[in-house]
Formats: structure tokens, C-alpha cells, sequence
């Protein structure tokens, strides 16, 4: 199965953000608890619903549990790194189509395609431009 792939424009994003933002649950999979402090915060200011994981087990244990919207995953957590948590969701029918995006410092040029290949949608480099990653997840959701 392939899955969309969406690039960083924030310009086509649905012109009715506010209600599908309030309607949205992210899942915020991320170790570093100052970068997942951060990204929470900016995600609520926006209006969207958060649930935060500090690593791959504990991601999908979430993810069971509150059914995100869209999940953003670090590549590097411990436990199950985010290649595994995305061929993890990937194989449950219940997030098969759920958007899952990899926010990364890691180097796109290397690790851009494995990360398609693993399942996820898009591949964000650290640090974040905030405006295009809600364009993103706007575009997702809103094409699920």
C-alpha cells in the first residue's frame, strides 16, 4: 500500500483550519521533553486536541488509547525508534490511513526515503517552521 505524500506548502491548506484544528487530536511522539514541551504548546496555541509519548513503546500504547488524528514521530526514540512505530501503525488496520508525519533532525537526504518506505506521509526537519507543519497536518487531515 502507498500512502500520500505531502510537501511543506501550508498555502493550500483548507480555508476552515479553525473547526478541522478544534476537531483534530496530534499525538506528539517525542523523547526530548523540552523540544515535546515546545511542540505541544505551539500545536494547543493553534487550537488542536494533543496527546504526547516520550518513546516507541509508549507511542503506540497512546495511540491505542486516544485514537490520534495525525501523529508526529521522532526517528530517534528509544525503545522502538520511529521507523519501527511507523510499520507498527502501518499494520494495524485502525491506523493504516491515520497521517503520521517524521519530525527528524536527522539528514532528509538520508532518511527521507526510508521513512516512506516505513509508512509515513511526510518528513519534517528539526528545527520546525510551525506554519507549514499546520498547513501539513491541515492538508492530511482534511484529504483523509
Amino acid at each position: 500500500m502507498s500512502y500520500p505524500y505531502t510537501s511543506l506548502d501550508s498555502t493550500t491548506a483548507p480555508s476552515d483550519g479553525g473547526a478541522l484544528r478544534e476537531a483534530t487530536t496530534v499525538l506528539v511522539a517525542e523523547d526530548d521533553a523540552d523540544i515535546r514541551l515546545m511542540m505541544l504548546t505551539l500545536l494547543r496555541m493553534k487550537g488542536y486536541k494533543t496527546a504526547e509519548a516520550r518513546d516507541g513503546q509508549e507511542t503506540l500504547d497512546v495511540a491505542h488509547l486516544v485514537r490520534p488524528d495525525v501523529v508526529l514521530v521522532d526517528l530517534q526514540l528509544p525503545r522502538l525508534n520511529g521507523f519501527a512505530v511507523t510499520r507498527f501503525l502501518r499494520q494495524t488496520e485502525t491506523f493504516s490511513r491515520v497521517p503520521i508525519i517524521v519530525v527528524s533532525a536527522h539528514d532528509p537526504a538520508k532518511h527521507r526515503n526510508p521513512a516512506l518506505a516505513a509508512g509515513c506521509n511526510a518528513y519534517v526537519q528539526k528545527p520546525i517552521d510551525f506554519d507549514s507543519l499546520d498547513g501539513m497536518i491541515l492538508n492530511l487531515v482534511s484529504s483523509r
